[in-house]
């Protein structure tokens, strides 16, 4: 009978022989290799480097608890993820446009992008608005832009998700109202609205309201979906915005999850028991380009959600311990230069969502660094998930990457520091109070610093920014945004605000005004006001007025 090999003496002995003989002769690229969260990867992993793990608590089985190898036993087996490409410029009536046309290229869901003036509740005729309208989604006035944004799509037979965070309440209230329009009843509505405004202090900056009052608003949504729309997604808690801001994998998950344990503590706070709203909760992630460390990263947060809802929260049911994500590829990753490469980095980013078990995924087009994407543009974009999805084969195994060495070592890496800012966190208050004192974003801006010298030294090489340059053409067919947009829009809105009944609308934002100086639930007031044709600009003035505007403090060290 043969002896049971020791693997720490073979490694040893690969090492001092086969290793050495090669590393005499010729060294390695460089002296150390690290991924984007500065976690040194070793040369090769071992059986040994994962070893002592209960597999059931570490691992388990696909959905089960702790769900690191994915929140459905069959995953993709089942059915594929929705493929939710992000869009929105200029009029509701170009951007309804679009929409149909993805629906009829094999697009799966909705995803709305909205201008800034309508993320941060102005009016398309405000004077700070001025070549804005438009620009970078779709601009939304009242209840009569949403009415054009959705019509022919039945809203019953779509998914749509919605990134807009400060004015969350009022378009969901406005899409609610079209719904009611079309004879569609709030419970058989499906879809997400971002409505995570911690990450818009720490990473973005399209808030409104002080963090406490926003949290009331989001509070409200909360408890107004749990009653009226229970299959709608109240929160999409954002570790995007965080990672294109420059923050490495690591911080993306900690300050995700510590901002997603901040919203279930201010849901508690009200009354509301945990398992009863738990299960609404999603996430949404970058796909950066360090391709193994995306992969480890996602199944990280879902084992760290996991148990952060069962241990901490004390959830009952599986559901509410299910960390479900939509993905999107990275933009901060695009290069103007030689565009056509960025095709090329988000397959693989979206083929690290796959991997990673991601539940919805939106991929780039190859021209966002110049603008927003064309139709041929995105075409592209949707055919890499679709080739992802029906031709490479990875979406017929559950967690094809699972029992890696490699990417379980990883996973715990990347859970156990994410783990040491959660505590970090905890210790100073938790999410609210690291926001308030800048911690997080300190943290951000020292990784983004990081991360851009590597880059300016060659220490990372970025193909055809910093090495392997070209002389080029410039960019053909780039969408542009006509001036005349702006004059439209503004048009528009005058039509419907002479058409309306101006009392009715008064009243409606005077009722409002009031629930705001009180306690009672604000989105039946704010979809009595959207009804009435109140604008959105309107609608967040009346709220601006009670709970005042943030003002961020910026501390130098």
């Amino acid at each position: 009978m043969k002896s049971k090999v020791n693997l720490r003496d073979e490694y040893a002995r690969w090492e001092e022989t086969t290793l050495k003989k090669v590393l005499e002769r010729s060294a390695e690229r460089r002296e150390s290799f690290k991924t984007t969260s500065d976690i040194d990867l070793k040369r090769v992993y071992m059986p040994f480097d994962t070893e002592g793990r209960d597999y059931m608590q570490e691992m388990g089985l696909p959905g089960e608890y702790p769900f690191t190898r994915g929140v459905q036993p069959t995953m993709y087996r089942g059915r594929f993820w929705t493929m939710r490409q992000y869009a929105g410029f200029a009029t509701a009536e170009e951007t309804n446009q679009r929409y149909k046309y993805l629906l009829r290229q094999g697009q799966t869901g909705l995803s709305v992008a909205f201008d800034l003036p309508t993320q941060i509740g102005y009016d398309s005729d405000y004077p700070l608005c001025t070549g804005e309208v438009g620009k970078c989604g779709v601009a939304i006035d009242s209840l009569a832009d949403m009415e054009i944004l959705f019509d022919g799509i039945p809203l019953d037979k779509v998914s749509t998700s919605m990134t807009i965070n400060a004015t969350a309440a009022m378009l969901l209230a406005m899409y609610i109202a079209v719904a009611h329009k079309q004879a569609v009843p709030m419970d058989q509505l499906r879809g997400t609205i971002q409505n995570d405004i911690l990450k818009e202090y720490t990473a973005r900056g399209t808030y409104i309201y002080p963090p406490r009052e926003s949290m009331r608003i989001i509070t409200d949504i909360f408890a107004f979906c749990g009653e009226h729309l229970p299959q709608w997604n109240t929160i999409s808690i954002s570790g995007y915005h965080i990672r294109e801001a420059g923050s490495s994998a690591v911080q993306e998950v900690a300050f995700t999850l510590a901002d997603g344990i901040a919203y279930v503590e201010a849901a508690i706070e009200t009354g509301m028991d945990v398992d009863s709203f738990a299960s609404r909760l999603s996430f949404f992630f970058g796909a950066h380009n360090n391709f193994l460390e995306e992969i480890a990263k996602f199944r990280a947060a879902r084992r760290m959600w996991a148990r952060i809802m069962r241990e901490r929260f004390g959830a009952r049911k599986p559901s509410s311990w299910m960390l479900r994500f939509h993905t999107q590829t990275a933009g901060c990753t695009l290069t103007a230069q030689q565009p056509a490469n960025n095709v090329i980095r988000v397959a693989f980013q979206a083929l690290s969502a796959v991997l990673g078990g991601t539940q919805s995924l939106h991929t780039n087009s190859r021209d966002e660094a110049f603008a927003l994407p064309s139709e041929e543009s995105v075409t592209i974009a949707l055919r890499t998930q679709q080739i992802i999805a029906y031709e490479n084969g990875v979406a017929d195994i559950v967690d094809p990457l699972g029992g890696s060495y490699a990417i379980e070592a990883l996973t715990d890496q990347i859970e156990e520091r994410a783990t040491e800012y959660i505590h970090k966190i905890d210790e100073m208050g938790g999410a609210i109070k690291g926001i308030e004192s800048g911690f997080m974003q300190r943290e951000i801006a020292d990784s983004a610093y990081r991360y851009q010298r590597e880059i300016e030294e060659k220490e990372r090489i970025v193909v055809g920014l910093n090495e392997f340059t070209a002389e080029e053409t410039p960019f053909a067919d780039i969408l542009q945004i006509r001036p005349e947009v702006e004059r439209y829009q503004k048009e528009k809105l005058n039509r419907v605000r002479g058409k309306r009944d101006s009392k009715k609308v008064q009243d409606s934002l005077n009722r409002l005004r009031e629930a705001a100086q009180g306690t009672e639930n604000l989105m039946p007031y704010i979809l009595e006001a959207v009804k009435c044709y109140a604008t959105l600009g309107e609608i967040a003035d009346a709220m601006r007025e009670v709970f005042g505007e943030h003002r961020e403090h910026t501390t130098i060290t």
